[in-house]
C-alpha cells in the first residue's frame, strides 16, 4: 500500500482545527500535501502551525518538510485549479456550494474528490437511563462540548435530540438534562445578539411551516428548545445555531429510521447499549448515518469519517503476483 501522491485539502473555517485532521491523515496514507487553511485567522490555527513548524526544524522529522505546504489564500478560481491540476486527490471540507464550486476546477483523469459535504446530526436519549445518572452535571459538559464549543456550525453537532423511555421518566429527565445545561452555558458561553435573533426567527420559521410546534419554556435564550410531536421527513432543513434544539419523544429507536436520509451524519447518545444500536442500524439499513457516538464525543475524530476508510482511500494497493 502506498500514498497515492499528492493531496490538495480545502479546509473550513466552522471548525478552524480541521486542518490538522485532514494533514495527519494525509501523511498517514503516505501522501504529500497542500492544505488551504482558513483565509479567517484563528488562534488555533496559528497555535498548531507553530508547532508544526518547530517539530520540522527538528532533524527527526525533517524528511516530513516536502510533505506539507499549508497556504492560506482569499478565493480565487485560478489559484484553487493550478492546485486542483497538480493533484491526485483533493479533500472538500465545505457545504455543497463550495463543493459544486470547486468541483469547476478539472482535476487529472486519474484523480478524484473526497469531499465532506453539510451534514446533519442529531442526539438520542434514553430517559429511563438518565433518571439514574449519578453526574448529570458531566453528561450536560459532554453534550455542551457536542455543541456550543463551535456554536453548532460542526457537522456532528446535534440538534434534534429523540427521547426515549417512560413518559413520567421523560419529564423528570428534561427538567434535569437542560437545568444542568444551562448552568454550564451560562457560566462559559456567550451569546451574541444577531444569533439570539436567528433562533427567534428559527422558531418563527418552524412554526409556519409545520404547525405542529411548542416553544419551551427556558430562564432565557440560552438555549431555544422546540418540542414538535410529529418527525418530517425534511425537519433537518429547520436547524438553527448557538443552542437551538428541536426535541421529540419516539417509541423507540426505529421510529427515526423513517427520516434519516444521505444528509445525516452522526447520532450521538446517551443511555443505549451498543447492540440495540447495530441492531437499528441492521435492521433498518438508513441510507444516512455514518457515525453512532456516546454524547460528548462527537467530535473526537477518527480515521473512518463519514462512512470512507480514510487511510485505504487516500492510498492504493500495488498488487505483486
Amino acid at each position: 500500500r502506498l500514498g497515492r501522491g499528492i493531496v490538495f485539502h480545502i479546509t473550513p473555517s466552522n471548525v478552524p482545527v480541521t486542518f490538522a485532521y485532514s494533514l495527519v491523515v494525509g501523511l498517514l496514507a503516505g501522501n504529500a500535501n497542500i492544505i488551504r487553511v482558513p483565509t479567517k485567522e484563528f488562534p488555533q490555527v496559528e497555535i498548531i502551525c507553530a508547532f508544526i513548524r518547530e517539530l520540522l526544524e527538528n532533524d527527526e522529522h525533517s524528511s516530513l518538510v516536502s510533505h506539507i505546504v499549508l497556504l492560506r489564500y482569499e478565493r480565487d478560481d485560478d489559484v484553487t485549479a493550478y492546485f486542483s491540476q497538480n493533484a491526485d486527490v483533493r479533500i472538500i471540507w465545505g457545504g455543497d456550494n463550495t463543493i459544486s464550486e470547486i468541483r469547476r476546477a478539472p482535476l487529472p483523469p486519474r484523480s478524484f474528490d473526497l469531499t465532506f459535504a453539510d451534514r446533519y446530526s442529531l442526539c438520542t436519549i434514553n430517559a429511563d437511563e438518565y433518571i439514574k445518572e449519578k453526574a448529570p452535571e458531566r453528561v450536560a459538559l459532554g453534550f455542551y462540548n457536542d455543541t456550543y464549543l463551535f456554536d453548532q456550525n460542526a457537522c456532528t453537532a446535534p440538534h434534534l435530540i429523540v427521547w426515549l423511555g417512560n413518559t413520567d421518566n421523560i419529564v423528570t429527565a428534561k427538567e434535569r438534562f437542560w437545568g444542568e445545561l444551562h448552568k454550564i452555558v451560562k457560566e462559559k458561553y456567550v451569546l451574541q445578539p444577531i444569533l439570539a435573533v436567528d433562533k427567534y426567527t428559527a422558531v418563527c420559521d418552524l412554526a409556519i411551516k409545520q404547525g405542529n410546534s411548542q416553544r419551551e419554556n427556558m430562564p432565557d435564550n440560552l438555549i431555544v428548545r422546540v418540542t414538535i410531536d410529529g418527525l418530517s421527513q425534511n425537519i433537518d432543513e429547520y436547524r438553527c445555531t448557538a443552542g437551538y434544539f428541536i426535541e421529540f419523544t419516539a417509541s423507540s429507536l426505529d421510529e427515526i429510521a423513517k427520516i434519516i436520509n444521505r444528509k445525516y451524519q452522526t447520532l450521538s447518545y446517551f443511555g443505549f447499549q451498543s447492540n440495540a444500536l447495530r441492531e437499528f442500524i441492521s435492521n433498518n439499513r438508513p441510507c444516512g448515518i455514518d457515525r453512532i457516538v456516546p454524547m460528548g464525543k462527537t467530535t473526537d475524530f477518527l480515521l473512518f469519517w463519514d462512512g470512507y476508510d480514510l487511510i485505504c482511500t487516500l492510498s492504493r494497493v500495488c498488487s505483486v503476483v
